[in-house]
C-alpha cells in the first residue's frame, strides 16, 4: 500500500447514522449465498442463548456457564509441534511452524489478504488540524482521511477515518496509541472505584500517572500521542444488506460476493490498520516504530488480529476480546463457534468458517486461539478482560456478569498458553514475580486455569502480560495496567518547554 503526498482539505464529514425506525428489515441472503457456496444444505446449528429470557426463566439453548461442562471433545492442539509431529526447540522451527499456522488461520478462520488490497494506493490526508489542551498540556489534532483508489471500481468508494493528537512542543517523533472506534472519551470514564475490599497481592495502582484523569490525558502527559481509527469506514460490520459488497472487501471484489477463503471484516479492518501504518511511516510527528493498538469487545478481536498480521505495529491492548478473539475455542463457556457462524457474526470471519458450525463441529478446528496469540510473539501484548462469575448450580444466571459471554478464564488460558513462544524466542513469558508465576511451559492450556489468579492481579513482568479487572464488559479499569506495561516499550522524545 502507497502513501501519497499529504494536502490539508475541508474537514470531511461524519458518515450519518440512519434511524432505527427508518431501517428497512435485514437482507441475510448473503450468509445464505455463502452456505451455498460452501454446500451447506442443513440449517446450521444455532449459537447459544446469552441471557436468561425476560421472565427470568432459562431458554433450552442456554450458553454455558458451568465449568464441569466446558472441556469440549477434542484436545487443544499442541503449540510447539509441526504438522508433521516434529516437535519445535528452536526459534528457526517456530518460523517454520508460523508458516503452517499462517496458512490455517488464512484458509480457516479470518480468510486470506487478496493480492490487489497488497497493492492498491491509498492517498492520505489531514482534513483537519485542531489546537487543544490536555490537561494543561498545549495538543494538535489532525483529522486524517485515506482514500482508497477511486479508479479501481469507482462504484465502491472507501475513505478510512482516523485522528492523531500529539503533544504541540513535542522535542521529536512521539509514540502513539490508536484506539478502534468512532472517537470520543474514554469508555467507562465516569465508572466508580472497583468493588471489593481491596487490591489482590502483587497489584499494581488503579491511577493514571500524572494526576491524569483518563488515559488519553496519561498518553500525553508521558509525552506520547493517542489516536482513533473508524473500522466502519474500513467495511461495515454487518454481512446483512449486501454491505459485504461495500467497503473495503466489496471494492476488492468489484461488487461481487466472497470466495469460500476471503477475508473477513476483522482481516479487513487490520488492512486499515495496516494503511494507518504506511501514513506513520512518513509522518512527522509519529514515531513509526513505537504504536500501539487498543480495541475493546468485538474491537479486542481487530486489535488481536491487527497485532498478528501487521508486524510494524510494536504492541497493543486487547480487551474482552471473546470468541473469534484471544478465548480458546475448545473452552466452551459463553459465546460460541456457532454464533460467529450465524448471519450477526459471520462477516468477521472467512466464509469457511461456517462450516464449523455445520457439519463440522470445534472439535474439528485445525487450531485454537492460543497459536493465534503466539504469531505475536516476541513483540510485547496485553491481554485482557473482566471478572467472570461461574455457574452456581442452582439458578443459571443467577450470578451472571456481563463479562461470562466473553469468558475471561479461556481468554487466559489462551494467553497463558501462548506465553511459552516468548520464551523460545528468548523474550520473557507471562508472569508475576512477586507471587512467584510464570508461564514457561503450558503442556495443557484447559489444565492451566487451576493457575488462574484472583481479579485484580496483574502478570505484567513479562512480554506477554494478562489482567483480570472486577467490573463488567469495559476495558477502562485496566488501562491504567496497560499504561504501565506499555512505559517499558515507548519511550517518549520529551516537550520543549518555554
Amino acid at each position: 500500500m502507497k502513501v501519497a503526498t499529504l494536502t490539508v482539505l475541508a474537514m470531511l464529514s461524519a458518515v450519518p447514522m440512519v434511524g432505527i425506525a427508518a431501517q428497512p428489515a435485514e437482507d441475510n441472503s448473503d450468509h445464505q449465498q455463502m452456505l451455498a457456496k460452501l454446500k451447506i444444505t442443513s440449517p446450521l446449528r444455532p449459537g447459544p442463548a446469552g441471557r436468561l429470557n425476560a421472565d427470568g426463566t432459562v431458554p433450552p439453548n442456554y450458553a454455558n456457564y458451568d465449568e464441569s461442562k466446558a472441556t469440549a471433545g477434542s484436545p487443544v492442539p499442541s503449540l510447539l509441534v509441526m504438522n508433521d509431529g516434529r516437535k519445535i526447540t528452536t526459534p528457526a522451527m517456530w518460523e517454520e511452524r508460523r508458516k503452517e499456522l499462517f496458512e490455517i488461520f488464512d484458509r480457516e478462520f479470518y480468510g486470506r489478504l487478496p493480492e490487489a488490497a497488497k497493492t492498491i494506493k491509498v492517498t492520505w490526508e489531514v482534513t483537519a488540524t485542531t489546537e487543544g489542551m490536555s490537561g494543561n498540556i498545549p495538543v494538535i489534532t489532525r483529522t486524517l482521511v485515506g482514500h482508497v483508489d477511486p479508479t479501481y471500481y469507482p462504484a465502491v468508494e472507501v475513505n478510512i477515518a482516523a485522528s492523531v493528537t500529539t503533544p504541540a512542543a513535542a522535542a521529536g517523533k512521539v509514540p502513539v496509541i490508536i484506539q478502534w472506534g468512532r472517537g470520543g472519551g474514554p469508555r467507562g470514564a465516569g465508572a466508580g472505584p472497583a468493588r471489593g475490599a481491596g487490591p489482590a497481592a502483587g497489584t499494581v495502582s488503579s491511577a493514571f500517572p500524572n494526576g491524569a484523569s483518563n488515559w488519553q490525558q496519561a498518553v500525553i502527559s508521558l509525552g506520547w500521542g493517542y489516536g482513533n481509527l473508524n473500522p466502519g469506514s474500513i467495511q461495515a460490520d454487518s454481512g446483512a444488506n449486501n454491505q459485504l459488497r461495500q467497503g473495503i472487501i466489496g471494492l476488492i471484489n468489484k461488487g461481487g460476493s466472497r470466495k469460500v477463503d476471503d477475508w473477513g471484516a476483522l482481516r479487513a479492518w487490520a488492512w486499515g490498520a495496516s494503511c494507518l501504518m504506511d501514513f506513520f511511516e512518513t509522518d512527522s510527528l509519529v514515531d513509526s516504530t513505537q504504536v500501539a493498538f487498543e480495541g475493546h469487545s468485538r474491537y479486542g478481536k481487530a486489535t488481536l488480529v491487527t497485532l498478528v498480521y501487521e508486524p510494524r505495529v510494536l504492541t497493543g491492548f486487547v480487551s474482552s476480546s471473546g470468541e473469534g478473539g484471544a478465548k480458546l475455542w475448545r473452552h466452551l463457556v459463553g459465546e460460541q463457534v456457532e454464533t460467529l457462524a450465524g448471519p450477526s457474526e459471520y462477516h468477521w470471519m472467512t466464509p469457511n468458517f461456517m462450516r464449523y458450525a455445520g457439519p463440522l463441529t470445534v472439535d474439528d478446528l485445525p487450531a485454537d486461539a492460543h497459536q493465534f496469540i503466539a504469531l505475536i510473539a516476541p513483540r510485547p501484548v496485553f491481554i485482557s478482560g473482566g471478572e467472570y462469575v461461574e455457574f452456581n448450580g442452582s439458578r443459571p444466571g443467577s450470578r451472571w456478569s456481563s463479562e461470562s459471554w466473553q469468558d475471561t478464564p479461556g481468554t487466559f488460558m489462551a494467553t497463558a498458553g501462548a506465553s511459552p513462544v516468548w520464551k523460545l524466542l528468548g523474550s520473557k513469558p507471562l508472569a508475576n514475580k512477586a507471587l512467584a508465576l510464570s508461564f514457561d511451559d503450558v503442556p495443557d492450556p484447559i489444565a492451566v486455569k487451576a493457575r488462574m489468579p484472583p481479579p485484580l492481579t496483574p502478570l505484567i513482568d513479562g512480554d506477554i502480560a494478562f489482567r483480570q479487572h472486577d467490573q463488567g464488559h469495559t476495558d477502562a479499569p485496566n488501562w491504567p495496567t496497560f499504561l504501565e506495561f506499555c512505559v517499558r516499550y515507548f519511550s517518549s522524545p520529551g516537550i520543549r518547554r518555554n
